[in-house]
């Protein structure tokens, strides 16, 4: 085994570190699997203050991958590669590598056991090819695999490090945070902490974010870096200081002002997403939701599902695409979508009072609409979207109308319905302070 001590890495600042992806598999060129290596990848080694250099996804044919590999061995100082430790034919990753580094593989009897057990887990027979995924370099380490068979494997050779992952996400994410991530930052090529401050915002855009609060980064432009990154529904901003004039105290009450001049146009500081910071206004006001959807058909109700502890305070969700459904499962008035259609303010009404009814909830939200290009009449085109939304205060709607592809819209829809619920839980919690309000003293 190597040794862990970054002495024979290159002695750089992290920001000038080479680091390249490199993405292998047939079914990621043929657009069978959708490549999101690069986006997670990019977004965790960006938080430590690694920009990657190069990303570049190759075919399952051990030629290709040689020589893509001897190019980035000879400039990168970290390589990251995804895919091709699985058990079948055309998992060749680790064996050509190991050959361009004039490494042995060497066959590891704890990697044969875990494969094994996982199996005896599972309760299923496992076949003799699963034990390819037994074999390591001789001169390198093991990364362990709770969620499949193949371990990822770590090499440090000639000062730079090659760390190779397995290819399906659920596997890859969690040995990237848990296991790599620490090994690089211990080994000085990731910075030790975030670095940089970033503030998610919502409903503003990204021009005019930039423009209200040019009046504080313009204070700090000589030793400020700022970055924007708009996404359907949140744009995002990135504050660092790469010369370190600026510390980590100064960047967060620079922060701090950013959020008081945006008031709640402000989400939070950091990755976390719009439901979790609803789910969390909820659980601190010990109140619950419930959501109705037709065009998202689902989206909304996951974006709560997927939080941890949404039991608390989530109380569920009904998708009802068609008018039967809505009437039997949420008591929508047939009479009522016979006369303003069940793609209408008053039919996203009747959804969120039904839903916050049946599931017993403090709020509801509910989303109808035309997504895509097959639907919608000349009154209501695609891309027209009701969002409802109740609460112990009333109920209310808004119209909204984004074109484009039914995917971007069902997530536009979707964060602009969450938006909405910030912003009230937001009032609710002032209102809940305020001294007039417990005082039982109403202005």
């Amino acid at each position: 085994m190597v040794s862990s001590s970054s002495a024979n890495h290159p002695l750089k600042p992290v920001s000038q570190l080479h680091y390249e992806l490199l993405t292998l598999g047939d079914e990621l060129l043929l657009g069978l699997t959708p490549n999101s290596h690069l986006t997670y990848i990019g977004a965790q080694l960006g938080r430590r203050g690694v920009l990657l250099r190069r990303s570049v996804t190759i075919t399952d044919e051990a030629d290709a991958i040689a020589r893509q590999f001897r190019e980035s061995w000879a400039q990168a100082d970290v390589i990251i590669t995804t895919g091709g430790l699985g058990p079948t034919c055309d998992d060749r990753t680790r064996e050509v590598l190991a050959e361009v580094l004039g490494q042995a593989l060497v066959y590891d009897a704890a990697i044969e056991q875990a494969i094994i057990e996982r199996f005896a887990r599972l309760g299923k027979k496992m076949t003799a090819n699963n034990l390819k995924q037994a074999f390591r370099f001789e001169r390198g380490e093991v990364l362990a695999n709770p969620n499949g068979t193949a371990p990822g494997l770590w090499v440090e050779q000639d000062g730079k490090v090659l760390c190779m992952l397995p290819g399906p996400p659920n596997e890859l994410q969690p040995m990237l945070t848990e296991q790599v991530i620490p090994r690089l930052a211990e080994r000085g090529l990731l910075a030790s902490r975030e670095a940089y401050l970033q503030l998610r915002t919502a409903g503003i855009g990204e021009s005019m974010l930039e423009i209200r609060l040019e009046p504080i980064l313009q204070r700090h432009q000589e030793a400020l870096s700022v970055a924007f990154c708009a996404h359907h529904g949140h744009v995002d901003c990135r504050l660092s200081s790469p010369t370190g004039a600026l510390s980590e105290a100064q960047l967060l009450a620079l922060g701090r002002e950013c959020e008081q001049l945006l008031g709640e146009d402000f989400v939070t500081f950091g990755q976390d997403s719009i439901a979790k910071v609803c789910g969390e206004a909820l659980r601190a006001q010990e109140k619950t939701l419930a959501v109705a959807e037709t065009s998202t058909s689902g989206l909304l109700a996951q974006a709560f599902g997927d939080l941890c502890g949404a039991g608390k305070f989530f109380a569920g969700g009904v998708i009802c695409c068609s008018n039967d459904s809505k009437m039997q499962l949420l008591d929508v008035p047939e009479c009522l979508m016979m006369q303003h259609g069940a793609v209408s303010a008053e039919c996203a009404v009747a959804l969120a009072t039904g839903a916050a009814e049946k599931l017993g909830a403090d709020y509801a939200l509910a989303i109808t609409g035309f997504g895509g290009k097959c639907g919608g009449p000349k009154e209501n085109p695609a891309g027209m979207i009701f969002v409802a939304l109740y609460s112990p205060h009333g109920v209310w709607s808004k119209s909204l109308n984004f074109p484009g592809p039914r995917a971007v819209v069902n997530v536009r829809a979707v964060n602009t319905a969450l938006d909405w619920l910030r912003r009230e839980l937001m009032r609710a919690a002032r209102e809940q302070s305020s001294p007039q309000r417990r005082s039982g003293v109403m202005q």
